[in-house]
């Protein structure tokens, strides 16, 4: 008999007067694939924080392979051989890829070395990872491509991965976890952390289940349902997302023959992109991350006003040269896909933050209206069940999950009339999932056109309904979403649509 290879013993963690780990056990097998499920908020992040060396615990106890163990940083959990994919990542985005990683090895291994290595367990893995690429240039979904291989080249006895698939396609997912799974049957354990029911219960041994920061449950999610996994978590059934037929009416945005070159030599160059949304109906791009999602949405939001102005119009108005303040008052808001230092500032309270987007605040030179301000920020809060003391608390003190519900509530609550929104549910629990998800809907049935850009196949068959995918660049014909498939979507991902039958499968003008 081996012993655990880690064990937590009556762990608690306070923040002030919240209390975000309250006598946590947890109990992980040598070769176990053992799952962390909970809402936002409910302490998962700092357990992990805790165990990877990141936060300190207030009280309890952590064994490693059975011997009594206190990690001190995130130097001593590698050396025991502890490696993590944090949801939020660190790194330094003016160091290449294969520096980055190079930092969290060992000095005696060059670093020609450590580039050769990365590029061996990208392919291997189905991470398409180019080490020369500088931090900087690279999307969400690559940056965690970057933390995957990082964690990966550590060769871990224990392997914690928070929200790993969202950047992968079907086909990369089933590769993944064909991969984990063979990790573990060599004894290494993994911590997997996932709001995707579905995963958990396909490829975890064992689950324990967090709420309000104490354990609800432990279980084999293997023998659950969605139904009864939902239940433990959030104590209720996942909501069901209600959808009436779509009415479109004029189209609000639309893009002809859009065609930018890479602002630089790692950026991914738009080739006669063409797309329409209506009012009325939410339509999805699909793709891998890197294929362009970023310099698409930079030219629809105005950050990126290189494009010739007629080849983007917004009800009818030429908007390719205008800015993002200007495409605001025709009525388009955007969320970017990175919370934390483009969807909102980190040390400003979420009260100011509106200030990125609300400019009624500012009554006159140098005077900020503070009392609205909170008064918004209050009402967004309470509408989207933001997890958080109040309208003063920094955005970076909440959890990944709450602060995404405060950004895209931010700019629903302004009443778009388009809304461009990317990742929507990116680290999102189940039930803000399907709020976010039937607000989406809602603002499509008042008259708003949405368009989503997601690498989640799921989300954007359940909202959308219309979808593109975006490859190298290119992006596809649309398809209606009820005639489209997964298998038909992962093909398209990997530029497959012009082969022969490929575009008449759904086409749709």
């Amino acid at each position: 008999m081996h012993p655990p290879r880690l064990e937590l013993r009556h762990v608690t963690k306070r923040f002030g007067a919240v209390v975000a780990n309250d006598g946590v056990a947890l109990t992980v097998e040598p070769g176990q694939i053992h799952a962390v499920l909970g809402e936002n908020g409910a302490g998962k992040s700092t357990l992990m924080k805790i165990i990877y060396g990141a936060v300190h615990p207030d009280a309890g106890e952590m064994l490693w392979d059975g011997r009594p163990a206190r990690i001190e940083s995130p130097h001593q959990a590698r050396e025991l051989g502890i490696a993590m994919v944090f949801q939020h990542f660190s790194l330094f985005e003016t160091l290449s890829v294969a520096e980055n990683i190079w930092l969290g090895l060992s000095r005696r291994i060059p670093l020609p070395r450590v580039a050769s290595d990365i590029t061996s367990k990208a392919l291997e893995y189905g991470l398409e990872l180019d080490p020369a690429r500088t931090v900087y240039t690279l999307s969400v979904g690559e940056r965690q491509r970057v933390e995957i291989v990082r964690a990966l080249l550590t060769n871990p006895r224990l392997l914690i991965l928070d929200e790993p698939t969202s950047v992968l396609t079907p086909q990369a997912v089933e590769k993944l976890f064909a991969t984990l799974r063979q990790l573990a049957s060599t004894g290494c354990s993994i911590l997997y952390i996932s709001h995707k029911l579905d995963e958990i219960r396909s490829l975890c041994h064992r689950c324990t289940v967090l709420r309000a920061g104490r354990v609800a449950g432990v279980c084999d999610p293997t023998v659950e349902t969605t139904a009864t996994l939902s239940r433990l978590m959030i104590g209720a059934d996942p909501p069901r997302l209600e959808r009436r037929a779509p009415h479109p009416g004029a189209v609000a945005l639309q893009v002809s023959g859009l065609s930018l070159p890479r602002i630089d030599r790692f950026g991914v160059a738009l080739e006669e992109v063409s797309l329409e949304v209506r009012e009325g109906e939410v339509v999805g791009i699909a793709g891998v991350s890197g294929n362009g999602q970023q310099e698409l949405l930079a030219a629809l939001s105005g950050e990126d006003p290189r494009a010739e102005a007629t080849s983007i119009h917004l009800f009818g108005a030429a908007i390719g040269r205008n800015g993002v303040r200007a495409r605001r008052r025709l009525g388009l808001h955007f969320v970017p896909e990175e919370r934390l230092g483009r969807g909102a500032v980190p040390g400003l309270s979420l009260a100011h933050n509106l200030l990125l987007t609300r400019r009624e605040a500012v009554r006159g030179p140098g005077w900020i209206d503070g009392r609205f301000l909170a008064g918004q920020a209050r009402s967004i809060i309470d509408r989207f069940r933001v997890a958080t003391p109040g309208p003063r608390t920094p955005a970076r003190s909440l959890s990944g999950g709450n602060l995404q519900k405060y950004i895209v509530g931010r700019e629903i609550d302004a009443v778009p009339r388009v809304l461009v929104v990317a990742q929507p549910t990116w680290g999102v629990d189940v039930g803000a999932t399907a709020q976010i998800r039937s607000e989406l809907v809602a603002l499509r049935d008042a008259g708003c056109a949405v368009l989503v850009v997601s690498e989640d196949l799921d989300e954007l068959f359940e909202i959308t309904d219309r979808l593109y995918v975006i490859a190298r660049g290119r992006l596809s014909p649309s398809v209606p979403t009820a005639s489209a498939t997964v298998e038909q979507m992962g093909e398209w991902m990997s530029g497959l649509w012009a082969r022969p039958g490929a575009s008449a499968s759904g086409a749709s003008a």
